[in-house]
């Protein structure tokens, strides 16, 4: 069965011949032409050109090789072979460099250009494919071809991908303004699915590899189908770009608009005669704010600098708004303003004394500060660091020391901070620039002299960002603090004035140059009857305000109050017992929003019904009374604390098991202890080869709590001679103090702290090292009242104090640092 396909031009153009073509095969299959063109075809290379059949083409002749190669081919009758390179750049393709299908044309006429070169004017025939090449070399290529003919688009599914492609095209000239009406015409007009995907990847394509792809189908049916796809994509970039331009186009008559309206304003207040300036307003505000700021000579020149860049800087521009900022900035910082100080000592003695019960040793060292700064204004003294546990009041007596001055406050918290430049401040260079803590803390308080506390010192963190606890060297170094240079502001400000106030849980955690600068006041926490006296004078009025009760609703006494500070609370401030007076707040609360009798005045017996079962029970003393059992006493963060140390010994081979959570230290004053007992065995009476023939185990109960540190040393060794001479050691005994080799009791710290944890347990007598002695005598009266200490040097000391009389022999001394 034979098939017929003409060229949708005419039989003739512009006087030459146009052959039909006929071909012959089988329907669905590739066809084989035999109609009356050359097999033999010169190439003509294009670089990224993709040609078509059916459509005209013009071809550039730039060079001498491309003019004899359309010569050769007029020579032929006009017929050439439009191939397109693989790679453009090739200058000499070979061929390799070719794909394999590309376009018999016919030259239809060569024009000349007023350039000197020439165009020729190429008519598309029919697709063909290169056999071989028998010419691979200059001045030209030669290739024997083989023309191709189309697989026919049949079925339901080609012509629904005809109309589509139809309807895609439509849409794309009617999206893209680089198409005019008479696209939508010829897309009309074209009836055949091969030429309409032709003409899609003539006119719509852009890339050369997605034309050569259209090229190369034969099938019309994967034809329309790559050229949909193709279409398809160009529709949605069209689609998008005209988004696009819609957007600018809105974007821009809205300042277009703004700028019309401001205009038209100007002029009506023109008019009226009511006609400001706007900038010009701000600049004569800021120069006056400059003049009124009395800034040092450096700051003012550098805002007079950029105030003339704000005057030739457009309000439109984003630099007007950088300049701007920094300005206000400048002219709101106080320069020259400064709060008087108050210089009545009495005055500042009784604010300290309202706010804050006890700490004694505190608000003297405190009044010594303002005693100096009365004698002498100028002085600036040393950077205060409030050392101690959490909820002792330390940041309050900062804001207190502030009210007693008559000076303005300012805390922010450094716990966590990373960022260098939270202290110093960005760069101007930095979108959303400011400057650092310090000053933004100076513009709040409106002084430069007010009272700043740096809080949680001991916290700060350091990254890549930089070590913020470095420049807090600058800023609390009296030698350095009065040239402060913040990164923002980039001109110097004098911090002398500025009293620095700093809290801390743990010295340990502070930088040691950063230590160095402070003066460290320990808060070690507060005793029992301080406890309830703060509790009735602070934080029972707070609550009962903050709560909106009167005294009628909620009454506390005195021995109410230690009850809750015994049986519910273990800390070292307050901050506990102030969330237990919350929740009795609370609860008269509801009885009174509830209209019930509120609790009134707490009895005794009301605690556990108000508060639930005590958390704390009994927690002087343990019931059990065996050997082997120790009281020491320990230091922690929330205070001093009584540490039970058990010791059992069972048949074995000598090993040390240790259990309780102990860190390096401790375990090493086990072994320590251990050691020291098993080499002077015989001086205590002790069986020595109970050592080698029985197991030991040291045991700290309340496993979860890390335990670390050397001052258990003699409290482990008298467990383990309490248990190996089977002896009980009086309840009412507890100690501390580190253990050596040889024997010796070293000074321990936190001898406060264990004092009053010793006494309010119910503690009677105290081991404590001899050179610990000063530190018991530095105490209060009242801490150390019903407290007996043994001071000792030796552990032979604490042998006798503890065993004396109950064991088999009574040791006798020796020499200070031997066994």
């Amino acid at each position: 069965m034979g098939y017929r396909r003409r060229s949708m031009y005419p039989e003739e153009h512009d006087g030459l011949p146009v052959a039909s073509i006929t071909v012959e095969g089988e329907p669905g299959k590739a066809l084989a032409v035999t109609q009356q063109l050359p097999d033999t075809i010169v190439v003509f290379p294009l670089r990224r050109a993709v040609p078509f059949p059916n459509l005209m083409m013009p071809v550039l002749l730039d060079s001498e090789r491309a003019r004899d190669i359309i010569a050769q081919a007029e020579a032929q009758r006009g017929y050439v072979l439009l191939l397109v390179q693989r790679d453009p750049e090739i200058e000499e393709p070979g061929p390799k460099d070719f794909y394999d299908v590309g376009v018999v044309a016919r030259i239809l006429k060569v024009l000349k250009l007023p350039d000197g070169n020439a165009t020729a004017m190429a008519q598309g025939i029919t697709r063909a494919r290169v056999v071989r090449f028998l010419r691979s070399k200059r001045p030209m290529l030669v290739a024997r071809v083989m023309p191709l003919v189309d697989i026919p688009a049949s079925g339901q599914r080609g012509a629904a991908l005809f109309r589509a492609l139809q309807d895609n095209l439509r849409h794309v000239v009617e999206a893209s303004e680089q198409y005019g009406p008479d696209f939508s015409t010829a897309v009309l007009n074209i009836e055949q699915p091969e030429q309409l995907a032709d003409f899609t990847g003539s006119y719509f394509v852009k890339e050369f590899e997605s034309r050569q792809r259209l090229l190369s189908a034969i099938d019309v049916t994967e034809r329309l189908e790559i050229a949909l796809e193709l279409v398809m994509k160009e529709l949605e970039l069209a689609r998008l770009g005209n988004r696009i331009q819609e957007e600018i186009r809105e974007k821009t008559e809205k300042a277009q608009k703004d700028y019309f309206l401001r205009e038209q304003i100007k002029i009506i207040r023109r008019e009226l005669g009511e006609e400001t300036d706007v900038r010009q307003a701000e600049i004569d505000r800021f120069e006056e704010a400059i003049e009124a700021a009395k800034m040092p000579k450096e700051a003012h020149d550098r805002a007079v600098e950029e105030l003339q860049k704000l005057r030739t800087t457009p309000v439109e521009s984003g630099e007007y708004g950088v300049v701007r900022n920094y300005l206000d900035w400048l002219v709101t910082l106080p320069w020259s303003v400064s709060t008087a100080d108050i210089r009545d000592l009495n005055a500042a003695r009784q604010v300290l004394d309202e706010d804050h019960y006890g700490l004694e040793d505190i608000k003297e060292r405190i009044l010594e500060f303002l005693a100096v700064r009365k004698i002498k204004p100028g002085h600036q003294g040393s950077i205060l660091c409030f050392s101690g546990p959490p909820g002792v009041g330390k940041t309050s007596l900062g804001r207190s020391i502030a009210r007693a001055m008559g000076r303005e406050f300012w805390r922010f918290s450094l716990g966590g901070m990373r960022d260098e430049a939270e202290i110093k401040g960005h760069r101007r260079t930095y979108i959303g620039a400011m400057p650092g803590r310090v000053m933004q803390g100076l513009k709040a308080c409106g002084s430069n002299n007010p009272v700043v506390m740096l809080d949680e010192i001991d916290k700060l963190g350091s990254d890549f960002r930089g070590d913020p606890s470095s420049a807090l060297l600058e800023v609390l170094d009296p030698e350095q603090n009065n040239a402060f240079l913040d990164h923002y502001l980039d001109v110097r400000f004098d911090l002398s004035k500025v009293m620095f106030l700093a809290t801390a849980n743990v010295l340990s955690q502070i930088p040691e140059p950063l230590r160095d600068r402070m003066e460290v006041i320990e808060l070690p926490g507060y005793l029992m009857q301080e406890k309830v006296q703060i509790g009735l004078r602070h934080l029972l009025p707070k609550q009962l305000e903050r709560h909106g009760l009167a005294r009628k609703h909620l009454a506390l006494s005195e021995p109410v109050l230690r009850r809750v500070v015994l049986d519910y609370t273990r800390e070292a401030g307050v901050r506990n017992l102030e969330k237990w007076i919350q929740r009795l707040c609370r609860k008269a609360a509801v009885a009174v929003a509830s209209r019930r009798k509120p609790p009134g005045r707490v009895k005794l017996t009301d605690l556990e019904r108000l508060l639930g079962q005590p958390k704390f029970p009994e927690d002087a003393k343990r019931q059990v009374r065996m050997p082997g059992v120790i009281q020491g006493l320990a230091w922690t963060p929330h205070g001093g604390d009584v540490l039970f140390i058990e010791v059992a010994i069972a048949p074995g081979k000598g090993s040390l098991t240790l259990t309780g959570s102990l860190g390096e230290v401790m375990t090493e004053s086990c072994r320590i202890a251990m050691g020291f007992l098993r080499s002077q065995c015989a001086r205590f009476g002790l069986p020595c080869s109970t050592f080698s023939e029985h197991d030991f185990h040291v045991h700290f109960p309340a496993g979860a709590i890390p335990k670390d540190g050397p001052s258990a040393g003699i409290a482990i060794a008298s467990a383990l001679v309490s248990a190996l001479q089977g002896v009980v050691v009086p309840q009412d005994v507890a100690m501390t103090g580190e253990l050596t080799l040889l024997g010796e009791v070293l000074p321990i710290g936190g001898v406060r702290e264990k004092v009053v944890a010793a006494r309010r347990l119910g503690i009677k007598r105290v081991i404590l090292p001899s050179e610990n002695r000063r530190d018991v005598e530095e105490l209060r009266a009242d801490v150390v009242r019903g407290l007996k200490f043994e001071y000792v040097d030796v552990f032979e000391q604490v042998f006798e104090v503890l065993f004396a009389g109950k064991g088999k022999r009574k040791v006798r001394h020796k020499p200070k640092g031997h066994g």
